[in-house]
């Protein structure tokens, strides 16, 4: 220990010397049965996370699929996330393995959407991903290297070579175009997900508190809608007006002696970025369940999902400078739904009542 740390260690001594502890007498607990129980319940979470991320990525797959259009930035995919332990994120290497029934030399699949390119042609979750079109796979970063060899070599057909019970066969996939941007699982208890234009995070939270999957892809619409609606842009666009208003007031105060540190123009660039926020995320929540319908999901399921957020979050029951309120969010999600089955009646094209605009380069989050 280096001489300039004996000052702490003394003050805490002394500080401690009259210190009172607990009165009852612990069971003795024996390290390896403390280790045991440690290694159980990390084999517990890795099976947990992965099987949200399961149902997560077979949500999100539909869900671009189906609103490819809308999207900017495209891309053709097959549905499944492969891995090797190499290429897990490291905090997974330990345990993956009997976990999931990973290795370290081949990609296995870990989640396959349903009717996605790569189930339909027959590849099953736990095969084992050998070659792209005679190309093998390697075993780093394994479902970046498959999503990029899909970028190059475009929609085309390819045979992919699998080993499943030890044997080898072959599977030809025909990908499917869908949006480009990635959907991420956060490991954030909390009722939350957000955007910040390179990627969606939805937050485990919402996996666990949503009744069904139409509730999960009413948000991950919702999310995507602010990508493809430029609300970033907009909102920034607000917020440079505020500024450079608030800096006006500022130069006219400062002309006439009064420095105020740009306090007017700081307060004015966040109130013109709040300017019309609650509304975009209205729009969001609007466009967001048109998206969710578009890909199948039965959105008169999800309504209560904003129920469920005033009960995980109860200050979001009253409306906030971001946000709507919980029971606006409700009704606008019902008269929302009326409007989706009234098309659907009259057999008129799924499409939002909106002039959709380009997506937004990436940026801030927005949270859900």
């Amino acid at each position: 220990m280096s001489v300039r740390h004996w000052p702490a260690v003394i003050a805490a001594t002394w500080l401690c010397a009259g210190c009172a502890g607990p009165s009852a007498k612990f069971p003795d607990l024996p390290d390896d049965e403390v280790k045991a129980e440690r290694h159980r319940q990390q084999v517990a979470q890795v099976k947990t996370y992965f099987g949200a991320l399961a149902r997560l990525n077979n949500v999100a797959f539909k869900i671009k699929v189906a609103n490819r259009q809308y999207c900017k930035a495209v891309a053709p995919q097959i549905g499944i996330y492969a891995a090797t332990t190499h290429s897990l994120p490291r905090k997974y290497h330990t345990f993956s393995g009997e976990a999931l029934q990973v290795d370290a030399t081949y990609a296995t699949v870990v989640t396959l959407a349903d009717g996605s390119p790569a189930a339909v042609a027959g590849i099953k979750t736990g095969d084992k991903i050998l070659t792209l079109d005679n190309e093998a796979v390697p075993a780093k970063k394994s479902d970046e290297w498959i999503d990029k060899w899909l970028a190059v070599h475009g929609a085309q057909p390819v045979t992919v070579m699998v080993r499943r019970d030890d044997k080898d066969e072959k599977h030809l996939v025909y990908p499917a175009v869908a949006c480009a941007i990635p959907v991420v699982l956060g490991t954030d208890a909390n009722f939350n997900a957000f955007t910040d234009y390179r990627k969606i995070v939805i937050q485990s939270g919402i996996l666990r508190a949503a009744e069904n999957d139409s509730d999960v892809a009413v948000v991950i619409g919702h999310e995507l809608a602010h990508v493809n609606m430029g609300h970033y842009g907009k909102k920034l666009q607000n917020a440079l007006l505020g500024a450079a208003s608030g800096a006006v007031i500022d130069g006219g105060l400062l002309i006439g002696g009064i420095y105020t540190g740009g306090t007017f123009m700081k307060h004015f660039e966040v109130a013109g970025e709040r300017t019309f926020s609650v509304d975009f995320e209205r729009e969001a929540d609007y466009v967001g369940a048109y998206y969710a319908a578009r890909a199948g999901y039965d959105v008169s399921d999800a309504t209560n999902i904003w129920r469920t957020m005033a009960r995980e979050s109860p200050d979001n029951i009253r409306a906030n400078k971001t946000h709507p309120a919980t029971p606006v969010r409700f009704v606008q999600m019902q008269k929302t739904i009326a409007e989706i089955e009234d098309k659907k009646r009259r057999n008129l094209p799924l499409e939002p009542d909106v002039k959709l605009t380009s997506a937004e380069p990436a940026a801030s989050a927005d949270a859900y």
